[in-house]
């Protein structure tokens, strides 16, 4: 289908290796009609990969890494007019927490102790350090493997659950203050003044389980919305319900929302 004239730019056996990866990647997207998953890829990688995928024109391709800046990210490569919106998610978020205040740690050594249960670096992205423990994001097949099996770092034990991608403790590029007016608490009401988006759509959205209220899948539109509640659609960051204010005049309730960009 497509021919090594769109390799003659690369330069080494290591740029070759990803050009003829990403050819074989955009052959079977085409001819099965279904969209194919990269493993975890650098900037540098993804470039040369990109590099080579911009020279077919029947396949597009786009990143999941769990975040906007995320320095490792998977390639999902598809046919030509595929629907996106029906492509899952190919990455997972997982939180290890445990107690080291007598133990120094670093991004390596729990890098180290993830890889010491048996996988590949190219199974894993990001990982980001907190103060007693890491969040880490891993390709979604491997990671009921690593719930079950990471339970310490060095000597230290650890809780192994997994989250939301929202709650990645990563900071916000921005937060935009809204204020705004519903007739009602109801969750569809003010996830479309949060998204600023309009109501019907939003009633699709969270019928789809595409949108979470406090971190939980939710299906029911007209669920109550509290101050303090946490709203989030994969994707598009996610809104706090900061202060719930009086009623205006014509009886509205007023809010003051904050979303994360």
């Amino acid at each position: 289908m497509y021919s090594d004239r769109l390799l003659g730019h690369l330069q080494g056996e290591d740029e070759l290796h990803l050009g003829r990866h990403a050819m074989e990647l955009a052959k079977l997207a085409w001819e099965t009609n279904r969209p194919q998953t990269s493993d975890f890829f650098d900037p540098y990688e993804r470039k040369v990969i990109q590099s080579v995928l911009g020279g077919i024109p029947e396949v597009g391709v786009f990143y999941q890494g769990g975040y906007k800046k995320a320095e490792r990210a998977r390639l999902i490569i598809y046919p030509e007019f595929y629907l996106l919106e029906t492509i899952p998610s190919s990455i997972r978020v997982l939180e290890a927490e445990g107690n080291f205040n007598f133990q120094k740690v670093s991004h390596g050594d729990f890098l180290g102790s993830i890889l010491g249960t048996g996988l590949k670096r190219s199974k894993i992205g990001d990982l980001l350090v907190l103060e007693n423990g890491c969040q880490v994001i891993v390709a979604s097949e491997v990671a009921d493997y690593l719930l079950s099996n990471w339970d310490k770092v060095h000597r230290v034990p650890v809780k192994v659950k997994e989250i939301d991608e929202e709650q990645l403790a990563i900071e916000p590029e921005r937060i935009k203050q809204i204020r705004a007016t519903v007739a009602s608490l109801r969750l569809d009401a003010v996830a479309a003044e949060g998204y600023g988006t309009s109501r019907t759509k939003m009633v699709r959205e969270i019928k789809a389980e595409k949108v979470k209220l406090n971190w939980k899948q939710v299906s029911n539109p007209s669920l109550s919305v509290e101050e303090g509640d946490v709203l989030s659609i994969r994707g598009r960051g996610r809104v706090i319900v900061s202060e719930v204010g009086g009623r205006t005049r014509k009886g509205r309730i007023s809010l003051i929302l904050h979303r994360y960009l």
